[in-house]
C-alpha cells in the first residue's frame, strides 16, 4: 500500500513533457486553421459564385467536424483514462470502438449530406442564385465524401494526444495543408475547376491523412497500437462510455454553431461595413486563441490520464497550471491585439466605418479574453476529461442562448442602446462572465472528482 501511495506522489507528466504536448498542438491548430482558408482565398480566382459557394459549404462543414472532434474527445477521455490506470489492453479496445464508431456516425453523415445535399443548403441558406448554388452542391457533393477520412483522422489524432504524443498530428496537419494547396493549385489554377477543384483538393487531402494516421496508428512502437480492426468486436459498454463524453459534447458544440448562426443573421441587419468587420474581427481573435485552443486539448489528455490513475491532487494541479499557462498566453497576445487592433484591421481591404468598427470590437474581445476566456474554455475541458460532460453541455446552451443569442438582441437593438455589432461582441463577453463563474464554481465544489468514466 505504501508503495502505491509513494507511485501516485510521482507526477505523472514532466515539465519537458507538458512542453512536448502542448508545442505541437499550437502549430497543428495554427495549421487547420490554413485549410479551410486555403480553399476560400484560392477559389476567389474563379468568381464570386465559387467563393460564395465554397463559403457557404464550409458553414456546414464546420459544424461536421465540431461533431467529429466531439466523438474524438470522448475516445480520448476514456483511453487517457485507462493509460492513467496502466490498463494498456483496454486502452486499445476503447481506440478500436472510437474509430469503428467514428466510421459508422461519418458514412451516415456522408449518405445523408450526398443524398439531401441540395435540400440542404435551401433549407439553411434560403434561395441563392443559381451559379452560387451549383458552386456550392459540386463543393458539397466533394466534401461530403470526404467526411469518412476526417471522422478517421479525427480519431486518430485524438488518440495521439491521449498518449502524450502531439507530434504526429501536427505533422499530419501540415502534410495536409501542403497537399491541399498543391491539388488546389493544379485544379483551380491549372485546370480552372473553381468549386470543383477546392472540393477535390479538400477530398485528397483529407484521405492522404486518415491514410498517413491509420499507418502510424498500427505501428508496433506506440503505446496504442491499433491493428486487427478488420477482425470486428463490437464493444457496447466501452462504445457507451465514449459516448457519454462525445453526445454531450457534440450536442454543445452542435448547438454553439447555431447559436452562432442566429447571431450571424441579426449582423446582417447591421449593414454589409458590418458583416465585413465582424468576420475580419473574428479572423485575428481566432488566431488570437489558438493557445488556448490547444492548451484546452492537452488538458484532455492530462487530467484524463491523472483520474485514470486515482491521482486526484495531480489532476487538480494540472489543470492549475495549465489554466494559468492559457492566462499568460491571452494576456500577451490580448494585449497585443488591443493595442494593434487599428494596424491590424488597416492590413485588409475595408471601408473606414468597416475598420472603425473591427478595431472597435478587437478591443472589446482583448479585455474579454485576458479576464474570462481561459476560464470560460480551458477550465472546462478539465470537467469534461474528468466525465462532467452534461454539467459543461447544460452550462454552455444555457449561457449561449440566454447571453450570447438574447443579450445581443437587447444590446444591439433594443432599450434605446443601439449598440450594433459593438452590442453582439459585448453579448459574447457576458456570456464568457456566466460560464466562468458557474464552470470554476463547479471546479472548487470538487463533485467532478467523483465521476467514474471507466470501471
Amino acid at each position: 500500500m505504501e508503495e502505491l501511495v509513494q507511485e501516485k506522489k510521482q507526477p505523472l507528466f514532466s515539465r519537458n513533457a507538458l512542453v512536448r504536448l502542448i508545442i505541437p498542438l499550437i502549430i497543428e491548430q495554427l495549421l487547420l486553421m490554413t485549410v479551410g482558408m486555403a480553399d476560400t482565398v484560392m477559389v476567389t480566382t474563379a468568381g464570386e459564385a465559387a467563393v460564395s459557394g465554397v463559403s457557404l459549404v464550409d458553414n456546414i462543414n464546420t459544424l461536421i467536424i465540431q461533431i467529429f472532434s466531439a466523438l474524438s474527445t470522448g475516445g480520448a477521455v476514456v483511453v487517457s483514462q485507462y493509460l492513467g490506470r496502466q490498463e494498456v489492453e483496454q486502452a486499445k479496445t476503447a481506440s478500436k470502438q472510437l474509430l469503428y464508431t467514428m466510421c459508422a456516425v461519418s458514412l451516415l453523415l456522408m449518405t445523408a449530406a450526398l443524398l439531401f445535399r441540395q435540400h440542404i443548403l435551401s433549407l439553411i441558406f434560403g434561395r441563392v442564385e443559381a451559379d452560387v448554388m451549383t458552386s456550392a452542391l459540386i463543393y458539397f457533393l466533394l466534401t461530403a465524401a470526404a467526411y469518412p477520412f476526417m471522422g478517421i483522422y479525427n480519431a486518430g489524432a485524438a488518440l495521439f494526444r491521449a498518449m502524450g504524443n502531439s507530434k504526429v498530428s501536427m505533422f499530419c496537419s501540415l502534410i495536409i495543408n501542403f497537399i491541399n494547396i498543391a491539388v488546389n493549385a493544379i485544379f483551380i489554377f491549372g485546370f480552372h475547376f473553381g468549386a470543383a477543384g477546392a472540393g477535390i483538393g479538400t477530398l485528397v487531402s483529407r484521405i492522404a491523412a486518415a491514410v498517413i494516421i491509420m499507418t502510424l496508428l498500427n505501428h508496433p512502437d506506440h503505446l496504442v497500437r491499433v491493428d486487427g480492426l478488420l477482425r470486428f468486436q463490437l464493444n457496447g459498454g466501452m462504445i457507451k462510455r465514449i459516448l457519454f463524453i462525445g453526445i454531450p459534447n457534440g450536442l454543445e458544440n452542435g448547438m454553439f454553431q447555431a447559436g452562432k448562426l442566429l447571431v450571424l443573421n441579426l449582423i446582417t441587419t447591421f449593414g454589409t461595413s458590418a458583416v465585413a468587420a465582424n468576420a475580419i474581427a473574428n479572423s485575428v481573435a481566432g488566431v488570437v486563441n489558438v493557445p488556448g485552443m490547444a492548451l484546452g486539448l492537452a488538458i484532455i489528455t492530462v487530467v484524463g490520464r491523472c483520474m485514470g490513475a486515482g491521482a486526484t491532487d495531480q489532476a487538480v494541479t494540472y489543470t492549475k497550471r495549465l489554466v494559468g499557462v492559457c492566462y499568460l498566453f491571452m494576456l500577451v497576445m490580448s494585449t497585443g491585439m488591443f493595442f494593434l487592433a487599428d494596424f491590424l484591421v488597416s492590413l485588409f481591404n475595408l471601408s473606414p466605418e468597416a475598420v472603425g468598427m473591427a478595431a472597435q470590437v478587437l478591443r472589446i474581445c482583448a479585455v474579454g479574453n485576458v479576464i474570462f476566456w481561459p476560464m470560460s474554455f480551458t477550465l472546462p475541458n478539465s470537467l469534461r476529461a474528468a466525465g462532467d460532460a452534461v454539467f459543461t453541455m447544460m452550462v454552455s446552451l444555457c449561457s449561449m442562448f440566454a447571453c450570447r443569442v438574447a443579450l445581443s438582441y437587447v444590446l444591439a437593438c433594443s432599450w434605446g442602446l443601439n449598440l450594433g455589432l459593438a452590442g453582439v461582441w459585448l453579448a459574447m463577453v457576458a456570456d464568457w462572465i456566466v460560464r466562468s463563474f458557474l464552470f470554476l464554481l463547479r471546479y472548487w465544489r470538487g463533485s467532478w472528482k467523483k465521476i467514474k468514466v471507466i470501471e
